[in-house]
Order: structure tokens, then C-alpha cells, then sequence
């Protein structure tokens, strides 16, 4: 019989929730054991930081020098990285002390903040090691994890859907969060009139949460193929939203992404949004 898979799953800069999409697998999780062996997981109670693995999961930005070193440390020791959650992914919600004075963030938010080791600006992971798959979504779901898990364990490419939220909406005969719909109607239906919905530059694999309880998408589960940032905020401007909050609608979940970065430095005004007023 062969050797079963060694699996560890690391914590940077987060909340633990993608973590959870494990240990949520419930009696599942034990049956993951018996096809892998999870030799660091210091959630589920494993502990074995410096273990060499065949995969690492990542969830979390990278914050600290500490936090450099260890993720070089764990892409020598593994076969491949995965990371999981748009922290990991693109920085979270955490990076968006990059768009103002992170020092100043410190000095305002600490007591004594010469005790805090961080680095001026939050990082995804890939900023700094070669990652061999990305996990999206804030947090992501168990399902996902599976699938992940499963087409590894078959020795195939896990698929990463690039279709945009739009679609999920569409197959669902979601009223679109974007369009204005008549003033008679479900509630459910009123509720989404008209609200500055992420969804046409964001990748699908949500089934469209947000969307299906009356709330505009995030946009946590990263950049569609052939996203349009500069045109979606063209188009929250006629829902009538200032230059300022359509920027950080932008870059709420991904400050380091290039595309939305451009697209909200065209705005007029965003450089409030930038300095943190």
C-alpha cells in the first residue's frame, strides 16, 4: 500500500474561518484520515510546524518578518502550496492598511505600539513564494476543500471556476442587484434594487450567497476572467455613489490586485479613500 498523503494546514494573518471549512467537514473529516494523514493542524489539535508535507494549505496575509520567514520555510518543506481564503489570496481585509499610513495605524490603535513586529504593508502569500493552486472566498466553504482534496487525491488539477457571479444569479433567476426593477414586487426582490453588486468582475463558486439574501457581492472570491473593473465603477457612479466609496467598494477585499487598483485611482477624489479619511 502506498504511503498515504501528508497534509498540513498553516495560519498567517486571519480569522480562522477558512480553517474551519476542514473541521465543518465534521464525520468527514475522519474519513479524509483515512486517505491522508494530517500531520500539522494546530486547530484539530496536530502540531508539527516543520514537517515536510506533500500539500500545505495557507490560510492568511502575510503581516510580519516572522511571517516571511516561516512562508519560505513551508514552500521548502512542501510539494505544493495551496492557499485558501482572499486572505491568503490577495492580502484581505487586512491589506487595506496599505492604502493609508500603516505606521500611523499603530500608533493610533496601540498603547505602546514600539511592541508590535510588523511590516508596513500586508502581503498575499504569492507575493513571496510560488503557489501551486488558489482557494478563494471569505471564508472559503467546506465543498470547496473537497473538491480540492478529492481531485489531488486522484491524481488530477483541481478546476477553479473563472465565470463571473453574474451567471450564478442568472441560473438561479436572481433579480439583478444592478438594474432598476419595478417598485411593486417580493420584498426579496425590492430589497436588491439597485445596489453596487461586485458580481460582474467576480468569479463564480459562491452559488451567489450575498445576492440570494437581498446584499450586493464583495467580490471575496477574487478577479473573473476578462473583469472590467474601470467600467463597473462607471456604473456605480450612475447608482450615484461618490468617487470616495466606490473606491473602497473596489479595493475592500483586494488592494493589491493591479486592475482594481487602476481602476479606482481614475476615480476623482480617491485619494481620501487612500489616505484612510
Amino acid at each position: 500500500m502506498m504511503d498515504k498523503p501528508r497534509i498540513a494546514v498553516h495560519k498567517f494573518a486571519s480569522c480562522d474561518g477558512c480553517q474551519l471549512a476542514f473541521l465543518n467537514m465534521g464525520p468527514e473529516l475522519l474519513e479524509l484520515a483515512n486517505h491522508v494523514e494530517i500531520v500539522h493542524f494546530v486547530e484539530a489539535g496536530m502540531v508539527a510546524p516543520d514537517a515536510e508535507v506533500d500539500i500545505a494549505f495557507v490560510e492568511g496575509s502575510v503581516s510580519t518578518e516572522e511571517d516571511i520567514e516561516r512562508i519560505h520555510a513551508i514552500r521548502k518543506l512542501s510539494k505544493q502550496v495551496i492557499t485558501i481564503g482572499a486572505c491568503a489570496g490577495s492580502g484581505g481585509l487586512q491589506a487595506l492598511r496599505n492604502l493609508a499610513d500603516g505606521e500611523q495605524w499603530l500608533n493610533e490603535l496601540y498603547p505602546q505600539p514600539q511592541y508590535i513586529q510588523s511590516l508596513n504593508n500586508t502581503h498575499p502569500v504569492k507575493d513571496y513564494i510560488k503557489v501551486d493552486f488558489e482557494v478563494w472566498g471569505c471564508p472559503v466553504s467546506t465543498q470547496q476543500i473537497k473538491q480540492v482534496v478529492t481531485s489531488l487525491l486522484l491524481g488530477a488539477s483541481p478546476l477553479q471556476s473563472k465565470d463571473k457571479i453574474c451567471l450564478e444569479c442568472k441560473r438561479q433567476q436572481r433579480v439583478c442587484t444592478l438594474v432598476t426593477i419595478p417598485t411593486t414586487g417580493t420584498p426579496k426582490e425590492l430589497e436588491n434594487r439597485q445596489k453596487a453588486c461586485l458580481g460582474p468582475i467576480t468569479a463564480a463558486g459562491c452559488g451567489a450567497l450575498c445576492p440570494s439574501v437581498g446584499r450586493a457581492c464583495y467580490g471575496c472570491y477574487g478577479l473573473a476572467d476578462n473583469a472590467e473593473p474601470a467600467a463597473l465603477a462607471r456604473r456605480f457612479e450612475g447608482l450615484g455613489l461618490v468617487s470616495k466609496a466606490i473606491a473602497q467598494k473596489l479595493l475592500l477585499f483586494h488592494s493589491h490586485e493591479d486592475a482594481l487598483r487602476r481602476a479606482a485611482e481614475n476615480m476623482s477624489e480617491t485619494q481620501e479613500a487612500f489616505n484612510g479619511q
